[in-house]
């Protein structure tokens, strides 16, 4: 877990986490040690720190997940797909409100069930849209650039024209999965998708897939991304 600081944020949010890529297990104490999804137990783990008073009320705490919150019941397969609805359900049922997009490995069981899932209040899925929880402009574009026959992958051009549209809604924070590289840094991600965030100069982007060991770089353009594969990131505003 880190703790970052932003300019401002908006009406009686306090704070907002950002997390991805928590592909794990993990004993889950509410129910009696019985192995769960890492997201679930990270949830819980939250709640306990905003209830202790190490963190925001978990009232005034927004949510944004990046993706890749799958794992099989061992933890012993690299890249397992599968449903991810208990750590979103986790995490909404706890905090202010959670907005994510979906990574590569991520389900929601049928196109039905999905649908009703994220009619529920307080929870939006991204895939080329903006919404403002609480004044605050997130726009997102969920899965990765590849081959289309395969789990949630899309052509090149399709998944820039996705994010192209959600950039022209002008969004304060774009939520990718597969986000940016960083030149001059060997920090991995996707050139054509740093070309397309980067004249954005008052941009925040959140994103995961590849990890970096430095969570947030600069680019030269000002843009900023935030990487938060296996992270927790705590945003409270500067002074608070």
């Amino acid at each position: 877990m880190l703790r970052g600081q932003v300019d401002a944020l908006p009406g009686d949010l306090e704070a907002v986490i950002a997390l991805s890529d928590l592909q794990g297990m993990a004993p889950h104490a509410l129910k009696g040690g019985a192995a769960a999804l890492l997201g679930e137990v990270v949830a819980d783990e939250l709640m306990m720190m905003c209830k202790a008073g190490d963190l925001p009320p978990a009232d005034r705490t927004g949510i944004i997940l990046a993706g890749d919150l799958f794992s099989n019941d061992t933890a012993d397969e690299r890249g397992a797909s599968g449903d991810v609805r208990s750590v979103w359900t986790a995490f909404s049922r706890y905090f202010r409100w959670v907005v994510g997009v979906a990574g590569n490995h991520d389900t929601f069981g049928g196109v039905q069930e999905r649908e009703r899932f994220f009619r529920q209040p307080g929870r939006e899925l991204l895939d080329g849209g903006v919404v403002a929880p609480d004044g605050l402009p997130v726009g997102g574009v969920s899965y990765i650039i590849g081959r289309p026959d395969k789990l949630n992958r899309r052509e090149q051009s399709a998944q820039l024209e996705r994010i192209e549209a959600v950039l022209l809604q002008d969004p304060e924070v774009l939520v990718l999965h597969e986000g940016p590289d960083a030149p001059g840094t060997g920090l991995r991600g996707n050139a054509v998708i740093r070309e397309a965030v980067e004249p954005w100069s008052r941009l925040l982007v959140i994103c995961g897939h590849c990890h970096w060991d430095v969570p947030l770089v600069t680019l030269a353009s000002g843009t900023q991304v935030l990487n938060v594969d296996a992270r927790a990131v705590i945003l409270r505003r500067a002074g608070a």
